[in-house]
């Protein structure tokens, strides 16, 4: 079984019941012009983990390991927004609106879809979800009974909400989980600091953190 030199201390993995997970790179988060840049954010603090996301990505296909692109976003005529989700932040673009990539996180818009460098396979789970949790209102918890998953790697944006919110529904389902702390990303560099040491404080209370050279060492180890 694959170890690896994790915080707060070493995390073992089998490599048939391990899954990657990677939330939420989408365009409306990453790129210019989408929901993240018009709520005043720099949307290059995200799109920076990019190329460390692709080679975690390359490596845990490499190694057969199940693959879950996730994506927030909405259905067209809005009936899974909760009122309280489009109002809140009093910005002048909101949930819906139009922007410069359509509908704001709308599903089948531009802006909702996946960049282009991280694009899904075929035969890679595609999830949408319109919660931060990739557990609420999905099938994310079948999905991972049926392929017989156990143990969990993630990756993607942003840490402290959509990525700490899916790691502490799995870690309450019994699901062992690993972030991979450099393929994971925050507007605010402090909350991302602050997340990674929440979810390893008190002996790994939701889980552990490693970098992507750990993980991808593990993997290829593994599969040599």
């Amino acid at each position: 079984m694959p170890i690896i030199a994790a915080k707060p201390y070493d995390f073992s993995f089998p490599l048939e019941s391990t899954a990657l997970i990677v939330i939420d790179m989408q365009r409306d988060f990453l790129e210019p012009g989408g929901f993240g840049e018009m709520l005043g954010n720099d949307v290059s603090i995200l799109s920076a983990i990019v190329p460390t996301v692709k080679r975690l990505l390359d490596a845990s296909r490499d190694a057969g390991l199940p693959i879950i692109h996730t994506r927030e976003g909405h259905r067209p005529d809005m009936s899974d927004c909760p009122p309280s989700k489009r109002q809140r932040g009093g910005g002048k673009v909101t949930i819906g609106d139009m922007g410069p990539m359509g509908r704001i996180l709308i599903r089948g818009e531009p802006g909702h879809d996946i960049i282009s460098e991280l694009a899904p396979l075929p035969g890679e789970v595609v999830l949408d979800k319109s919660g931060k949790g990739s557990f609420h209102a999905t099938d994310l918890g079948a999905i991972l009974a049926n392929k017989r998953i156990t143990h969990l790697i993630f990756a993607g944006v942003t840490t402290e909400v959509c990525v700490q919110t899916t790691m502490r529904e799995a870690n309450d389902r019994g699901f062992e989980c690993l972030l991979a702390e450099d393929a994971t990303e925050s507007y605010y560099p402090g909350f991302k600091q602050a997340t990674l040491d929440m979810v390893r404080a008190q002996g790994g209370i939701v889980g552990w953190t490693a970098t992507t050279d750990q993980i991808v060492s593990a993997l290829a180890g593994a599969c040599a």
